[in-house]
């Protein structure tokens, strides 16, 4: 099943194109790396995913609902976490999930069976009662993933989510995200960091606003690595 469809989109600042006839179809179930360089356009497309920014050149559909015509129930099936952090510090991490639960509408018994699940995906169930200003900086990503899974979304859109983040606590995290695709979620990663993709991963390379592959990790790899498979492929297009 295609949880989200990219299908020729354009998007211009000014007359500078920030992304240049972008597709890609991508299945529930998957964890998806959009792999690409500052400025690659990254930021740009989740802007785009999630209704910051629209566009007239291309379209967007997620969990099957058509952006352009019924963008509310596919916002509804999103969950994101975005590359600055929006918490309220000085909530605990339980009242956080509250709030955030009655801006989806949700309350009562389903709102905290929903947030009990959430916490639990992510390990987080005994700092419930934890101001956030008392996390360190993995558990503080790991409660606003929790937040976007509150709600129960189809899709998981994540910009840069490790930055800032010590090597335990990135792994850790990257960790819980593929489990997270592993139960049926569809789980679109935006980075700049290779090693945080795994072999069978599916990858998006995007660079100066253009896909430039889109296959699993080990294919584009080939007999090297994507590390050097990406340097080269965006040295490629630089040199250009």
């Amino acid at each position: 099943m295609i949880a989200l469809s990219c299908k020729n989109i354009t998007y211009r600042y000014g007359s500078k194109p920030a992304l240049d006839d972008v597709s890609m179809d991508l299945e529930a179930g998957r964890f998806c790396a959009l792999l690409g360089p500052n400025g690659a356009g990254k930021s740009t497309l989740f802007a785009l995913l999630t209704g910051l920014l629209v566009t007239n050149e291309g379209r967007i559909s997620i969990a099957g609902f058509d952006m352009a015509i019924d963008a509310r129930a596919g916002l509804a099936k999103i969950g994101v976490v975005f590359q600055q952090q929006t918490l309220d510090l000085d909530m605990t991490v339980a009242r956080n999930l509250n709030y955030f639960a009655a801006l989806q509408g949700l309350s009562g018994a389903g709102a905290r069976k929903n947030i009990d699940a959430a916490l639990d995906r992510l390990d987080m169930r005994e700092r419930a009662h934890e101001k956030v200003r008392t996390l360190n900086g993995g558990h503080r990503r790991r409660m606003e993933i929790a937040r976007a899974l509150v709600h129960q979304p189809e899709v998981l859109l994540l910009d840069e989510p490790t930055v800032g983040l010590d090597t335990a606590s990135r792994l850790a995290i990257t960790s819980h995200v593929h489990d997270l695709a592993a139960s049926g979620l569809l789980v679109l990663w935006a980075t700049h960091l290779v090693d945080e993709i795994g072999d069978q991963d599916h990858v998006v390379v995007l660079h100066e606003g253009k896909v430039l592959v889109r296959d699993t990790a080990k294919i584009i790899a080939g007999a090297g690595t994507l590390t050097d498979a990406f340097i080269a492929m965006t040295d490629q297009v630089k040199a250009a």
